[in-house]
């Protein structure tokens, strides 16, 4: 991300997911997430290729570990690098936090559109974090996470714009702060595509000033949580391909 700037993949981002169904729920306001994303998308072009099928899926992943966390009866989620990311208002229910931590320039041009379309962001406490030197696990103890509760914490799209050594960084403070019972969503750049996929898809995003920094194989990917104390669940064989990936908070770290 260039200083300064809001983030040009998570326009792009959104303006996909505009096309997309999502997992449905009878709570939250669709409708005010719709507001946001198409503003957020306006003049965004979209092709629908293997990127925007790639999107799809990993919409629907993030979208049911949300609805299912909360209909389990989590009622603390966290969305690091939540770029224009509407979850928190399309899946707003009564008790349940929400905690989003992006870039500064990111989110504030996200609360600026937030307050022009008069979308209702109560339940969302906001962390302004550049995860690349800010400090992440006591911002959130100060914004009202209590590490005592299980949360969901997702990260989507945003390891692979991080050096290794961040996101290990990154999700090793989100475990200082995850209570037992805590579930991890995340997204991986696999190193199992092909060389023409990762080659077109680094000259996409350098091209937007975000050039990906990071893959992973999946038994990397397994190594690495478990070094900071997540324990990877068993995952089908597309989303192993895909990788998109859910992790316990480990027991006794």
């Amino acid at each position: 991300m260039k200083d300064g700037t809001a983030s040009r993949t998570a326009r792009s981002v959104a303006a996909h997911r505009l096309e997309y169904a999502r997992v449905a729920a009878d709570y939250g306001d669709p409708a005010a997430d719709e507001a946001l994303t198409a503003d957020v998308a306006d003049g965004q072009p979209t092709n629908h290729n293997r990127m925007h099928e790639y999107l799809r899926g990993r919409t629907a992943f993030f979208d049911r570990a949300v609805v299912d966390s909360i209909d389990s009866g989590v009622r603390q989620i966290v969305i690091g690098g939540a770029g224009y990311d509407g979850r928190a208002v399309r899946y707003a229910k009564p008790g349940v936090r929400w905690f989003e931590v992006d870039h500064p320039a990111t989110q504030a041009d996200k609360l600026e559109r937030l307050a022009r379309l008069d979308i209702d962001t109560r339940p969302i406490r906001f962390i302004p974090a550049d995860f690349t030197t800010d400090p992440i696990a006591e911002p959130l103890i100060a914004a009202g996470l209590d590490a005592v509760r299980p949360a969901l914490f997702l990260l989507e799209g945003v390891a692979v714009y991080l050096d290794p050594p961040v996101v290990e960084r990154v999700l090793s403070e989100f475990r200082v702060v995850a209570a037992g019972g805590s579930l991890l969503a995340v997204s991986v750049s696999v190193a199992s595509s092909t060389p023409e996929t990762r080659a077109r898809f680094r000259e996409r995003v350098a091209a937007h000033g975000e050039p990906a920094r990071s893959e992973f194989s999946h038994d990397e990917t397994r190594d690495l949580l478990a070094a900071v104390g997540w324990e990877l669940r068993e995952a089908s064989e597309r989303q192993r391909a895909l990788g998109l990936l859910l992790a316990n908070a480990a027991p006794g770290t």
